[in-house]
């Protein structure tokens, strides 16, 4: 199986998996009309899915730092899938919490190990771990319309049927670690390529960490807030939250093309300041032309999705599975901690009112990462199409 195969399964196995953080989300309406769940409620729901991941995803990623543990990515998927399939049986308030907290521990159990295959499989380079990041994305924006394909249809009750891009994703997963070709190397622990910079990966990590709370909290309060402002109820909801996942994909393509020209803090700068005046158009802008502040605020956060991840590794080259998992997933998931206080202030005052103050998250993360140094190594500036140089990758990732 050449490397591009391997590449192409990993990204549509990871498709498979994000399908389960967006769902969490598109879930949020449907428990609104059908449960009469308040914001703060709704935020509780996101938040159990969250809490769980951002305790488990450090513990995987030293896991995996210690030894390969492949297996996880088809189990892992499984266990995603399972949570979500689970969360509309119940009427119970409880047990929905219960449930999308065991899909998030699938999650937080997939992204290290998942980002540590993908950077062997695309040889160091982060080129593929931007289509590999393309997969993920694309799992975000088709959510939306697969909950509401399932879920829109037949009521909470439906939600069993979710399980099936679980299954699809297991099986895609186990084909591409069972090659023959890929098996040797993905298999094995990641060598090191120089030493660790803590400080610039603190710094990096607090950067993702703001840009997880505006996505997260746009992201649970989107569809609601799109149907205030445009008037057209579920559907100009769902069309909303799909615009902002559709976008991702869009940016991770680009994030990658930029990174070639520029180096990847410059890219994530740029992008972060382009996300501070597309945020406050979501907040500010009403009618049709909301659509278009979500889609640029998709793109500004997006662009330095797949950069920030290879970006870690090499501030941290001797624990890859932790930054994977620190840069993938926990500070995407942490973001959900901030949920309920959105939903406590939209309850007290109003859903515009508990949004504005996510304007401020990208700008401070364009102020972390103003200072950053581009780090060498196999994501580097000198292995970009730009700079014509050979890629730096070590012999040991190489078949």
């Amino acid at each position: 199986m050449r490397r591009k195969t391997s590449i192409t399964l990993l990204s549509v196995g990871h498709a498979c998996v994000d399908v389960y953080q967006g769902a969490v989300a598109s879930l949020i309406p449907f428990l609104v009309a059908e449960r009469s769940y308040g914001y703060a409620a709704a935020a509780g729901v996101v938040l159990a899915a969250s809490l769980l991941s951002s305790v488990a995803q450090p513990l995987f990623g030293a896991l995996t730092d210690r030894r390969p543990v492949p297996w996880l990515l088809p189990a892992s998927t499984l266990l995603a899938g399972l949570g979500i399939a689970l969360s509309g049986t119940s009427g119970s308030y409880a047990l929905t919490l219960v449930c999308v907290a065991v899909s998030g521990a699938g999650v937080a159990a997939y992204h290290p190990e998942s980002a540590r295959v993908a950077r062997l499989a695309g040889g160091g380079g982060h080129s593929a771990m931007g289509w590999f990041s393309l997969g993920g994305n694309a799992g975000f924006a088709l959510a939306p319309l697969l909950v509401t394909a399932v879920v829109g249809t037949g009521g909470l009750a439906r939600t069993p049927l979710l399980a099936l891009p679980a299954l699809v994703g297991a099986a895609l997963n186990l084909t591409a670690l069972r090659a023959p070709e890929q098996r040797r190397h993905l298999t094995r622990a990641t060598p090191a390529y120089g030493t660790d910079d803590r400080a610039s990966f603190l710094r990096l990590s607090l950067a993702v960490v703001c840009r997880s709370v505006v996505f997260t909290g746009l992201s649970s309060f989107l569809s609601l807030y799109a149907a205030q402002r445009t008037g057209g109820g579920a559907t100009a909801g769902t069309a909303a939250l799909f615009v902002l996942y559709l976008g991702g994909a869009v940016g991770s393509v680009l994030g990658g093309r930029l990174a070639g020209r520029w180096d990847r803090v410059t890219v994530c700068r740029w992008s972060y300041l382009l996300s501070v005046a597309a945020v406050a158009g979501v907040v500010l802008v009403p009618g049709p032309a909301l659509y278009l502040c979500v889609a640029l605020t998709s793109a500004g956060l997006y662009v330095p999705f797949s950069l920030q991840v290879t970006l870690g590794q090499d501030y941290l080259p001797s624990r890859v599975g932790t930054a994977g998992g620190v840069t993938l997933g926990l500070t995407v998931s942490v973001g959900g901690l901030a949920s309920p206080l959105i939903g406590r202030v939209a309850d007290a005052t109003s859903l515009r009112t508990a949004l504005a103050p996510l304007v401020l998250m990208p700008a401070l993360s364009w102020l972390l990462l103003r200072a950053l140094p581009e780090p060498a190594g196999p994501g580097g500036r000198d292995d970009t199409p730009a700079a014509g140089a050979q890629r730096a990758v070590p012999k040991s990732w190489v078949q």
